[in-house]
């Protein structure tokens, strides 16, 4: 058996046999003339299951494939790509482990500071839209070779779509990157499923009818298609044209609508939306994995660690290096999120056998000092949380578990989950386990044995949570339980840690700007924040991420699910001016709150008395001079728009 080698060991001679080849030279080392698949990945090359390309790698891998890893090569030309020669079965493409353009741009269209998925976070590293320059990069190397496009961008990109950095729509990604395929979802059945065909012998134009695979089709395929007439015929659903949702906001939304109850894998219907001549078609999602199947996956071979030739740490990788995922999905259905569109609303949890296994693994890397940094996934929480009978589970089409109030079809049982953090915790070696993922407060709140075992055991010092917002038509139009629930929940905590003698405290995420946010909403928030002695620095200025409810209000100024109206603040400096007023604490944002203020009409709110917001800009209970140059120096006004 290799040893994996430990990043920055110093190896003599290094054995090339342990990672994913990434060159001709490591090829050479296994004794391989060529690849079966290439996979290229925009995210740096990091052996861990918490990056995709490396979990996609590694398990086709696992099925005899010989996969090769390009990571995020030279796009200008195609010599990068070509140096392990010309693959035999297919190439493999993800943009990374987010959207490109999500990871270049803030909520303000401001280049980030920073590449998390890059060595030393250096930015530039990888192309604007990278799912798409890569496949056409792939087509000019690699003529003939089947081109499968797959990752979060593809997945969230695959129909028309709003793209908030360019303020337009877009056409499905399968059309403009000319892959002939592209896997959305968890992607691990359905690469299975075409890599298999491929090496059999089938060509890629053969392949029409796996699960979780969309496809160009051209003029004279999909006219004749049979139209579904209701949800149980089984016949294709026509989407509205990309014509008609670039002209129509009531298209669009009708197309958002449409598309979100067609996600369930037990009653979705093959999707088809035309553009122009072409159209686009969607086989229903894949299923999702068992949990024999996420053991097996899980117990991959990782090294654990970067790729040995880079000069510089990875910042994601040095977040998750010490992390277990016990479970994938998310039923939590919450607007803004992307979560659900691309993991799916079934929760697919590993065995306590199979996670203990990774901790003991995890025991023996170099520098762990026994702390698990999180036990989760997308939610901490949900873990083997499914519905109460599976033909339900099959035929219901609610888009949220939990809103607007918890299904009485789920079981929300934390007894299982309970049992595996003190098994974990109880493990040689390990001194604490972190819960770091973020907690479903609506579900907690139902078991005050899993909030105290957190607040005791699994809590450091402080513990993230997302209330998002206090006001109950915000919080609405987002999928989130009432304030009260985390007030709730809040009470529960505080009970836990004082009993324990703990002294640690909630640290609560909200997002400003979102579809239904008005300045007046936020001003509510701000007063509901001041009332409980609350300054926040975690703080999301809303970003319209593709195909998620929220980024269809937010471009509409529809809700779809209702088809009513709803207001969203689109210019910049409104959207800044929201965030001012939960920074209400801060002397760097109150010139802004008090513009906000003046602008809805609440000035009684500047001032120096107990009620007030934001002190006066100058004479009396204004703040000193020097505290408010500092906060001028700091946090000079923003030019008008």
């Amino acid at each position: 058996m290799l040893v994996p080698l430990r990043r920055n060991a110093h190896a003599t001679p290094r054995d090339l046999r342990t990672f994913l080849p990434t060159t001709r030279e490591e090829m050479t080392a296994r004794g391989w003339d060529a690849l079966d698949i290439l996979i290229i990945n925009g995210d740096a090359y990091v052996d861990h299951p918490a990056f995709g390309g490396a979990l996609i790698g590694r398990f086709l891998e696992a099925r005899g494939f010989r996969v090769g890893m390009i990571a995020q090569p030279d796009w200008r030309t195609t010599d990068d790509v070509l140096r392990m020669g010309v693959p035999r079965v297919m190439v493999g493409i993800t943009a990374g482990n987010l959207d490109s353009m999500l990871n270049k741009l803030t909520a303000q269209k401001k280049v980030r500071a920073e590449d998390q998925y890059s060595p030393g976070g250096r930015t530039g590293m990888r192309p604007n839209r990278a799912a798409t320059v890569y496949s056409n990069l792939a087509r000019q190397a690699f003529p003939g070779v089947p081109i499968v496009l797959g990752g979060i961008e593809a997945s969230l990109r695959r129909i028309a779509h709003y793209d908030y950095w360019s303020d337009s729509v877009k056409r499905s990604v399968v059309l403009d990157a000319k892959c002939d395929l592209l896997i959305f979802g968890m992607g691990e059945r359905p690469v299975w499923e075409v890599a298999k065909r491929l090496r059999d012998g089938q060509t890629v134009k053969e392949i029409r009818d796996v699960r979780g695979t969309a496809y160009a089709m051209r003029k004279g395929e999909w006219e004749a298609l049979p139209r579904s007439r209701h949800v149980n015929d089984g016949d294709t659903l026509f989407l509205p044209t990309y014509e008609e949702v670039c002209a129509s906001k009531e298209a669009f939304a009708e197309m958002s609508r449409a598309f979100q109850y067609e996600t369930n894998p037990g009653n979705g219907r093959p999707l088809v939306q035309p553009h122009g001549h072409e159209a686009v078609y969607f086989n229903p999602p894949a299923i999702p994995l068992e949990t024999s199947e996420m053991d097996a996956l899980y117990d991959l071979p990782f090294t654990r660690v970067p790729h040995w030739s880079y000069d510089a740490p990875i910042p994601a990788y040095e977040t998750v290096k010490h992390s277990i995922v016990t479970m994938r999905g998310c039923f939590g259905g919450c607007t803004f999120c992307s979560i659900t569109e691309h993991e799916g609303r079934r929760i697919s949890s590993r065995s306590p056998e199979s996670i203990l296994k990774e901790v003991r693994a995890l025991r023996r890397m170099d520098g762990f000092a026994g702390v698990v940094s999180d036990l989760g996934g997308p939610t901490a929480n949900m873990y083997q949380m499914a519905c109460k009978d599976e033909r339900i589970e099959n035929a219901c089409r609610r888009l949220s578990c939990v809103h607007p109030g918890i299904c009485e079809n789920l079981v929300t049982d934390h007894g299982p989950l309970i049992q595996l953090m003190k098994r974990v915790r109880r493990e040689e070696g390990v001194k604490k386990v972190v819960i770091a993922s973020g907690v479903r407060y609506d579900l907690a709140e139902r078991s005050p044995e899993f909030v105290k075992e957190l607040a005791l055991h699994h809590t450091g010092g402080q513990l993230s949570v997302a209330p998002e917002h206090s006001n109950p038509e915000v919080l609405d139009k987002m999928k989130k339980p009432g304030i009260e629930s985390y007030e709730r929940f809040e009470e529960q905590f505080q009970c836990a840690s004082e009993g324990g003698n703990r002294n640690q405290f909630l640290v609560p995420y909200f997002i400003s700007g979102h579809p239904g946010s008005t300045l007046a909403a936020m001003v509510d928030l701000a007063l509901w924040l001041k009332s409980r002695n609350m300054r926040p620095r975690q703080v999301q200025d809303f970003i319209p991420t593709p195909m998620s409810i929220a980024t269809a209000m937010y471009h509409t100024g529809l809700d779809p699910l209702t088809r009513t109206p709803v207001f969203t603040a689109k210019d910049l400096h409104e959207k800044h001016l929201q965030k001012a007023l939960i920074m209400y604490w801060d002397p760097t944002w109150h010139d802004d709150a008090r513009e906000a203020l003046t602008k809805v009409g609440r000035r009684d709110l500047i001032g120096a008395g107990p009620h007030c917001l934001v002190p006066p800009a100058a004479g009396k209970g204004s703040l000193p001079i020097r505290i408010r140059e500092r906060a001028r120096t700091k946090h000079p006004p923003r030019p008008r728009r």
